[in-house]
C-alpha cells in the first residue's frame, strides 16, 4: 500500500491471511481491535503512520484531484481502502486529519523523476533517519511533514542519472531556530539515496557552528559504522584519532545500521571532514574523490555505476581560505568532476554567500564578487552537476539577488517556505498580532517584560528570573517532567556589538550576581515576590508548579550552584578568532550542563543555537530587518518550560546620533519584521497553487514581496539591496514630503502651472490655525494660512502630472495614494493649507494671477537636488494634530473626519537670503519658473488596509535592461 497508495484493504488482507484461519481477517474483528486499542498500540501506530503519510502526499497518482491535509483527501483514502462509515469514524477519532498548512512551493516546471515509488525503492538512509526521528519522539504528522518538504526539494533537483548536466538553484525558507537542520538532513538522506554522491554543506562562518552541523549529520545520518570505517570499536588503539570518543552521547545516541551499509546491500558514506577538522585538503589526495566504477566504459552518473559508489560528505566553514583550498583541489581532479552528481547545501545562505559588491563599480562586462560568493560561484562552475540549495530564516537578501546573473545563487528553480513546526515558540507566542489599538494581549503579558526609562534597566530582575526559572526546571524534573530539555539552562544578554562593552557588561553582571544574596533573606524575598507576581501567575496549568515560593525554595540553592559552577556565572561570547569560542562551557554537545549567562553580540545571532535559552535581555538596535530577526534567539522549541520563557526588551532605546537620533521600541520593531515575514509567506502562498497543472509564476517572476511595517527597518543591509527597487510606500497618518524638486526652469514653470486650480481655490481670506500645547511647547501657538478643500481625484490629477529630474521620486507614494479611492482605503477629499509667514517677515506676490501668496525661502543641500525640510515645524505639528484627532476639534480647528487628509502647500523660492526672495516678488508678481510649488501630504490614519503593510520592494533583472521590474502578476 505504501508505494502504490491505498488499495482495497479487505481483499488484500484476505489474500495475505493464513489459509487455515481466514476468520482472523474479518473486517469486524479489525474494527473491534481498533476501538479497543490503547494510544500506544502497535496496530494503531501503524495506521496512524500510514494515514498521515497518505494525507500529506502531494499530488499522488491515486488521488490527484484532492489537496493534501484535507478531509477530502482522507475520504479518498477511505474510498480506495473500501472502508465503511463505522470504520471511518473509528479511524478519524484515533487519527484526526492534520489540517495545518504544509510547505508552500514556488517553482519552475520541472521534469518529474523522483516519484514516490522511486523514493521507496532507494531509501536506505532516509528510512534510517525516519526511524531515528520517531525514536526521538517526533509525531507521525511531524515526520510526514518533513518527508513532504524534503521530497519537494529533491524532486526539483536534476535527475542525478541524466545525460546532460543541469544545476538547479533553490531556496528553503524556515523560521529562526525552527529545525532547518532537520530539513536539510532529510534532503541529504533522500538525495544520496537517489544518487547524489558528493555533498558539500556550507555550515557557518565559525568552527563552532561548522562543528555543530558536522556532529548533527554524523549523529543522525552518517552513523556509527561510517564514522568508524574498518576500525574495531572494541579495540582502543584502533579508535585513536576517530572523533566522538569523548562525546557523552557516543555511541548511544548516534544512529547505527547494525553493520556497514555496503554489507547490507546499500552504500557507505565517506566523511571528508570531521567534527574537529574542517576541510584542509583531500587527506588521501585526489584519490579521495576517485569513485569506483563497475563499468569503466560508462560515466559515473550512469545507473550501472552510480548506485554502487560510496557517497562523500563534507561540512565546510564559509571561509575564504578554506573554500579556496577546496576549489584548488577540485581543479586537480579533472574531467571526472563533470560526472559527479553533487549537492551543495548552504546553511544561513543570506550570510556571506550573497554578492554584496556595488554593480555601479564593476568594470564593463565583468562581475566583481565578494570572497565567499566568488568561491561558491567557482564551485558551481567546477561541478556542472551540482545542485545549490540555500537555507535561511531571513530570505530578503537572497530574493534581491539579480535573477539574470546565471553564476549567482538566485533561487531560479524553486523557493519553498516551510510551515511553522508544532511546538515551536515563534512570533505568535511573543506578539499579539491581532490586537487592536494599544491593548496588551496574552502573549505580551505572559512573556514580554518591557524596559522603559520609568522601569530602570531591570537587569537585576532578569537575573532573578534566570535563577527562579532554573529552580522551576529542577522542581519539574523532580515531579515527573522529562529532564532532557532541562540539561542546559541559559540566559542571553545582548546590548551591543562592541567587545569592550561586552567585557564591561559581564563584569557588571558578575558584580550584581555576587551582591544578589540569593541564599539570604534579601535574595529570597526578591525571588518570592517575582514568583508570586509573575511566574506563578502565568504558569502552565498542565505542568507541575509549586503553589508557593516556600515549596520552590529548596531548589533555588541547586539552581545557583549549577549557574556558578566553574567559578563565574557569565560567559562572554565574541571575538574574531576561533579560540574565543573554544570554551568548554559553550560546548552544548560535550558539556553535561551549561547553566550560564551568555553576554555577546553578532556571533550569538547567526546559526548558533543557544540551548536551554529561557531568559533573554535584549537592547541592541539595528536598522536591518534580517539582522534584527536573526537576533531573535528566543524563538525555538521549549518543551516543558515554554511558560517560563521571558523576554526583557528595550521599549525606548536610542538609535542614531546627533540630529538623526531617535527613540525606538525594539519590541515594536520585532513585531514589524515578524509581520513582514508572515506577509512574505502569505504572498508566496497566493501564487503557489497550480493552474491547469502549471505554475502561475516562477521564482524569477515573483516580486520580492518584502514589506516594511516600520520605515526605519530595512529588509536587508544596503549592500545587499542594489538589485531592489522601491515600489510602494504607504503613509497613513505620516507626512509625505518630497524634497528633490527640479532645477530646470521650464520644468518648474510647468509644474507650477499644474497647481493653478488649487492656487485659485486658496486665494480667499486666511484662517487662524491654533496649535494645542503639547510636548514641544506648553504654550499655545498659532499661524495664518489660506485654505480650501479639494477632492481626492483633483489631488491625484495634480500629483500624477508633476515632472521630476532624477526619476519620479513620488512614484512609490503615488502607487499608494492612487489606491485610496476605495481599493485599499477611502479618502474623499483633502484640506489644503497654504501657510503664511509671520507679519514681520512676510513676502507676498501673486503666482499665475492667484493670491497674493506668502513666499517661502528654502535652500538645497550641498551637491544635491534635495532641499532640507520643506514644511515648517509649527505647520507640520498643526496638520499632525488634525490628523491625530480627526473627530474632535480644538479651539475652532476644522473637524477632518476619517476620510479627509491634509496638504501643506508652499510657494518656494530657492534662495539663501530673504533679499533674493524680495527680488523675485519686487513687482508684486512672481514668475512661475522661479516658484517651486512644494508640498507635504498627510493621509488620514485610516488610509491603510488591515495588513498594515507600509513599504514594498521589487527586484531588478540585469538581463532585461528595458524592464524596470521583474515580471509580476
Amino acid at each position: 500500500m505504501s508505494r502504490r497508495g491505498p488499495r482495497h484493504f479487505e481483499k488484500l488482507v484476505f489474500a495475505l491471511s493464513d489459509a487455515n484461519d481466514p476468520a482472523d481477517a474479518g473486517m469486524s474483528r479489525f474494527h473491534d481491535r481498533l476501538l479497543a486499542a490503547d494510544p500506544g498500540d502497535e496496530l494503531l501506530a501503524l495506521w496512524s503512520r500510514r494515514l498521515t503519510a497518505w494525507d500529506f502526499e502531494q499530488s499522488p497518482s491515486w488521488s490527484a484531484d484532492t489537496a493534501p491535509r484535507t478531509p477530502e483527501r482522507r475520504a479518498a483514502v477511505y474510498d480506495k481502502l473500501m472502508f465503511g462509515g463505522e470504520l471511518r469514524k473509528a479511524l478519524d477519532g484515533a487519527v484526526p486529519v492534520h489540517e495545518e498548512a504544509g510547505p508552500v512551493t514556488i517553482s519552475r516546471e520541472f521534469q518529474p523523476w523522483y516519484t514516490r515509488e522511486q523514493a521507496a525503492n532507494r531509501s536506505f538512509y532516509w528510512t534510517s533517519y525516519e526511524r531515528l526521528l520517531r525514536r526521538k519522539g517526533w509525531s507521525d504528522a511531524a515526520v510526514s511533514s518533513l518527508d513532504e518538504a524534503a521530497h519537494a526539494v529533491v524532486e526539483r533537483l536534476a535527475d542525478p542519472t541524466r545525460e546532460t548536466p543541469y544545476g538547479a538553484r533553490g531556496l528553503v525558507v524556515g523560521y529562526v531556530q525552527s529545525g532547518k537542520t532537520a530539513n536539510f538532513t532529510g534532503v541529504t538522506a533522500k538525495a544520496i539515496d537517489a544518487g547524489y554522491r558528493l555533498v558539500i554543506v556550507l555550515g557557518g562562518t565559525l568552527n563552532l557552528l561548522r562543528g555543530q552541523t558536522q556532529r548533527r549529520l554524523d549523529m543522525e545520518l552518517i552513523g556509527q559504522e561510517n564514522i568508524l570505517g574498518a576500525a574495531d570499536r572494541d579495540d582502543p588503539d584502533a579508535l585513536v584519532g576517530i572523533d566522538y570518543q569523548d562525546d557523552e552521547d557516543w555511541p548511544a545516541k548516534f544512529v547505527s545500521f547494525g553493520a556497514r551499509p555496503s554489507d547490507l546491500g546499500a552504500f557507505d558514506i565517506e566523511r571528508l571532514t570531521s567534527r574537529d577538522r574542517d576541510y584542509r585538503s583531500l587527506e588521501r589526495g585526489i584519490s579521495a574523490l576517485e569513485f569506483e566504477k563497475p563499468d569503466r566504459s560508462r560515466p559515473l552518473h550512469d545507473p550501472a555505476n552510480l548506485h554502487a559508489a560510496r557517497a562523500r560528505v563534507m561540512v565546510v566553514k564559509k571561509n575564504k581560505s578554506v573554500l579556496e583550498k577546496l576549489v584548488k583541489d577540485l581543479k586537480k581532479i579533472g574531467p571526472i568532476l563533470g560526472e559527479i552528481p553533487a549537492l551543495i547545501i548552504d546553511d544561513e545562505s543570506d550570510q556571506a554567500s550573497v554578492n554584496t559588491t556595488d554593480p555601479k563599480k564593476w568594470e564593463a562586462g565583468t562581475v566583481t564578487r565578494t570572497a565567499i560568493n566568488g568561491q561558491i560561484s567557482k564551485l558551481l562552475g567546477l561541478l556542472p552537476r551540482a545542485q545549490y540549495v540555500g537555507y535561511t530564516a531571513t530570505p530578503f537578501a537572497n530574493v534581491f539577488v539579480d535573477p539574470g546573473d546565471e553564476e549567482d545563487i538566485f533561487p531560479r528553480d524553486f523557493l519553498i517556505s516551510l510551515p511553522r513546526p508544532t511546538g515551536y515558540m515563534g512570533v505568535q507566542d511573543f506578539h499579539d498580532l491581532d490586537t487592536v489599538d494599544d491593548e496588551t494581549g496574552d502573549a505580551e503579558e505572559k512573556h514580554v517584560r518591557g524596559i522603559y526609562d520609568s522601569t530602570g534597566d531591570r537587569l537585576q530582575e532578569a537575573l532573578d528570573a534566570f535563577v527562579l526559572t532554573g529552580a522551576l526546571k529542577l522542581y519539574r524534573a523532580e515531579h515527573g517532567v522529562p529532564s532532557g530539555p532541562f540539561r542546559h539552562h541559559t540566559m542571553l544578554v545582548h546590548e551591543s556589538v562592541r567587545m569592550a562593552e561586552h567585557a564591561a557588561l559581564a563584569l557588571r553582571i558578575n558584580t550584581m550576581w555576587h551582591n544578589a544574596a540569593y541564599t539570604g533573606p534579601e535574595g529570597h524575598s526578591r525571588l518570592a515576590s517575582l514568583f508570586d507576581r509573575d511566574f506563578h501567575t502565568y504558569a502552565d496549568g498542565s505542568l507541575p508548579t509549586p503553589g508557593t515560593y516556600a515549596d520552590l525554595k529548596p531548589f533555588v540553592s541547586r539552581s545557583c550552584q549549577l549557574i556558578k559552577q566553574g567559578g563565574s556565572p557569565v560567559i562572554v561570547v565574541n571575538g574574531e578568532s576561533e579560540r574565543d569560542y573554544a570554551q568548554p562551557d559553550l560546548d552544548f554537545d560535550r558539556t553535561p550542563n551549561v547553566w550560564k549567562i551568555l553576554v555577546g553580540g553578532t556571533k550569538l545571532s547567526r546559526g548558533f543555537t543557544v540551548e536551554g535559552l529561557t531568559i533573554t535581555y535584549y537592547r541592541r538596535t539595528t536598522q536591518q530587518a534580517d539582522t534584527l530577526m536573526q537576533m531573535g534567539r528566543w524563538f525555538g522549541f521549549r518543551p516543558g518550560y515554554r511558560d517560563l520563557v521571558r523576554l526583557y526588551i528595550g521599549r525606548e532605546e536610542s538609535l542614531g546620533r546627533g540630529r538623526n537620533a531617535k527613540t525606538v521600541d525594539l519590541y515594536e520593531a520585532f513585531e514589524a519584521i515578524c509581520r513582514d515575514e508572515e506577509l512574505f509567506r502569505a504572498e508566496l502562498a497566493r501564487y503557489a497553487d497550480l493552474v491547469d497543472g502549471r505554475p502561475q509564476v516562477t521564482p524569477a517572476q515573483i516580486p520580492p514581496l518584502v514589506a516594511q511595517h516600520l520605515p526605519w527597518v530595512k529588509p536587508s543591509a544596503r549592500n545587499k539591496m542594489f538589485n531592489a527597487e522601491l515600489v510602494e510606500v504607504r503613509s497613513p497618518g505620516t507626512p509625505i514630503e518630497p524634497a528633490a524638486y527640479p532645477q530646470d526652469a521650464k520644468m518648474t514653470a510647468r509644474n507650477t502651472e499644474r497647481w493653478k486650480p488649487v492656487l485659485a481655490a486658496v486665494s480667499g481670506s486666511p484662517v487662524t490655525c491654533r496649535l494645542v500645547p503639547d510636548d514641544t511647547s506648553p504654550l499655545s501657538r498659532s499661524f495664518q494660512a489660506a485654505s480650501t478643500v479639494i477632492s481626492h481625484a483633483q489631488l491625484l490629477s495634480v500629483l500624477s502630472s508633476l515632472e521630476w529630474e532624477d526619476g519620479n521620486v513620488l512614484a512609490p507614494h503615488l502607487a499608494y495614494l492612487s489606491q485610496l479611492d476605495g481599493r485599499l482605503a477611502k479618502v474623499d477629499d483633502w484640506l489644503v493649507l497654504a501657510p503664511q509667514r509671520t507679519q514681520r517677515s512676510r513676502i507676498e506676490a501673486t503666482v499665475l494671477g492667484q493670491g497674493p501668496l506668502s513666499l517661502f525661502r528654502r535652500s538645497r543641500q550641498t551637491g544635491k537636488l534635495s532641499f532640507g525640510r520643506i514644511s515648517g515645524l509649527e505647520h507640520r505639528l498643526y496638520a499632525q494634530q488634525l490628523i491625530e484627532r480627526p473627530e474632535s476639534a480644538a479651539d475652532g480647528a476644522p473637524v477632518l473626519g476619517a476620510t479627509r487628509g491634509v496638504i501643506l502647500l508652499y510657494p518656494v523660492v530657492e534662495a539663501a537670503h530673504d533679499d533674493e526672495v524680495k527680488a523675485v516678488a519686487s513687482t508684486g508678481t512672481a514668475a512661475s519658473d522661479r516658484v517651486i510649488m512644494a508640498f507635504t501630504v498627510i493621509p488620514p490614519k485610516t488610509a491603510i488596509d488591515t495588513k498594515q503593510r507600509l513599504v514594498r520592494f521589487r527586484t531588478k533583472d540585469s538581463t532585461r535592461p528595458d524592464a524596470v521590474y521583474v515580471d509580476a502578476l
